[in-house]
């Protein structure tokens, strides 16, 4: 197929390039230059612009920060107008975004009204599932769009959900993101408190994981430097899902939350250990980097 892929952060490239692997004819776009020089090396084409990329594509997909910048993409901003009311032809739009649902819903409606289908997608599994084509993809939209859009899908990811309509691939998404971001803290927490109490944070995390404690966050990503040597956590917490990234869904969960009038005690909890985590200057760093609010306990 002739796919546009629009943003290309630590997720948007690897999933690009998944799909040249697989054979599709792939154009892509993002502001970052060097960002395109890259897939170019890999066999896409680049563009000069989010409406040059998706010309004559048969599948748009975006991967962008926030839903501010899906909005902008697909609904113009400061009076420019938006690639829904440009792109020509009825392309399938899958955002892999994770952005609130009712922005999903928004754009969603709009693309309806001019005859495109659109599908918000966000995925979970890392960076490491980006680059391993392992994603998990949960997804919000008509049925029969989902199908036509699972061959792509499957290029990229492992895990393929139909969450239900519009906007339904958010709200799981956030769920999901807000769990992580409890388990992610608590993991800090306990393995914090075995290491003050004179144990060996390896051997800690053994038994963690072979006990009523074990958690993705312990199993495959532990937050704690040197115990697993391709973790961010052993590489100064660079690369992996950023601080910044978790703050903003745990904001999207708050929100929802207090949208529907639901009670989450722990996500809140976990959203102001993140906010105390980024407000010292750790923003940039891997989520696990949490690991950090206890540094009496980390190694020097």
């Amino acid at each position: 197929m002739h796919i546009a892929f629009i943003g290309l952060g630590n997720m948007g490239s690897p999933m690009a390039i998944n799909l040249v692997k697989a054979g599709h004819d792939v154009t892509v776009f993002d502001l970052v230059e060097s960002s395109m020089r890259q897939l170019e090396s890999e066999g896409a084409r680049s563009a000069s612009s989010a409406m040059e990329a998706a010309h004559g594509a048969e599948v748009i997909v975006s991967m962008l920060p926030a839903g501010v910048h899906v909005r902008g993409l697909y609904l113009g901003r400061e009076g420019q107008a938006g690639l829904l009311d440009q792109i020509d032809g009825q392309p399938l739009v899958i955002d892999a975004s994770t952005i609130a649902p009712e922005d999903a819903r928004i754009v969603a409606e709009a693309a309806r009204q001019r005859g495109i289908e659109f599908l918000d997608a966000p995925v979970s599994g890392g960076v490491g599932g980006a680059k391993a084509g392992t994603l998990t993809f949960i997804v919000g939209g008509p049925e029969p769009a989902f199908q036509q859009a699972r061959p792509v899908l499957e290029a990229m990811g492992k895990n393929i959900f139909h969450a239900g309509e519009a906007g339904a691939g958010q709200v799981a998404k956030i769920c999901n993101n807000m769990l992580l971001g409890i388990l992610m803290s608590g993991t800090a927490e306990a393995l914090a408190l075995g290491v003050r109490n004179g144990l060996d944070p390896a051997t800690l995390s053994e038994i963690m994981k072979q006990s009523s404690g074990g958690n993705w966050a312990l199993n495959v990503y532990n937050p704690w430097p040197g115990v697993m040597e391709n973790a961010p956590a052993s590489k100064d917490y660079q690369g992996g899902f950023l601080v910044d990234l978790m703050m903003k869904d745990l904001g999207l969960a708050w929100d929802l939350a207090l949208d529907s009038k639901a009670a989450v005690p722990m996500g809140s909890e976990a959203r102001n250990l993140f906010a105390l985590h980024a407000a010292q200057g750790n923003g940039r760093l891997d989520f696990s980097s949490i690991q950090r609010l206890y540094r009496s306990d980390m190694p020097e």
